[in-house]
C-alpha cells in the first residue's frame, strides 16, 4: 500500500470526507485529494498534523508499519493501566523496599538494605514505563520477522 491509499484509508476509518480533513488541516480540498491520489506528498508539518488526526505516528504514515497491535491499542491499554490503583509494580517495589529495611534492621546487613531500597524505589517508581519498553521491544521485534 502506497501513501496515498494509507492516507486515504485512514481518512475512511475516522469517517472522513476529504472537505472535513482539509479544514482541519488548513489545505485545501484539492491538496488532500493530490495526497490521496500520489499526485503530490504532505509536507512535514503536514505529516505531522496528519499524525496527530489520524492518531498514528508518521513513521507509519509514511512507511506503512501497521502490525496487528497498534498504537492506538497501547495507548488504551496504557489508559487502563494509568486508572488502576492496583499496579502490581508499585507493590512489588514497596515490598523490596521493606525486605531491604528488615534485613537492616534485624541483621545490621546496611548494604543489602541500600542495594534493595534503590531497586525496589525504580520498580516501584518506573514498573509502568518498564512494561510499556518491554512491550514495544516485543512488538518492534515481532515486527522485524513480518
Amino acid at each position: 500500500m502506497n501513501i496515498g491509499e494509507r492516507l486515504k484509508h485512514l481518512r475512511e476509518l475516522k469517517g472522513m470526507s476529504r472537505e472535513d480533513l482539509s479544514r482541519k488541516m488548513n489545505v485545501s480540498r484539492q491538496a488532500v485529494y493530490k495526497w490521496e491520489n500520489n499526485k503530490g506528498y504532505p509536507d512535514i508539518q503536514n505529516l505531522l498534523k496528519l499524525s496527530e488526526i489520524y492518531e498514528t505516528t508518521v513513521d507509519e504514515l509514511i512507511k506503512g508499519n501497521y502490525s496487528s497491535t497498534s498504537q492506538k491499542e497501547i495507548d488504551i491499554d496504557e489508559n487502563k493501566e494509568d486508572d488502576d490503583i492496583w499496579n502490581i509494580g508499585f507493590y512489588i517495589g514497596m515490598a523490596i523496599i521493606f525486605l531491604g529495611s528488615f534485613l537492616n534492621l534485624f541483621f545490621g546487613l546496611w548494604i543489602f538494605f541500600i542495594v534493595l531500597n534503590i531497586v525496589g524505589t525504580l520498580i516501584a517508581c518506573f514498573s509502568k514505563e518498564l512494561k510499556r519498553h518491554i512491550v514495544r521491544t516485543i512488538i518492534d521485534f515481532k515486527k522485524s520477522f513480518n
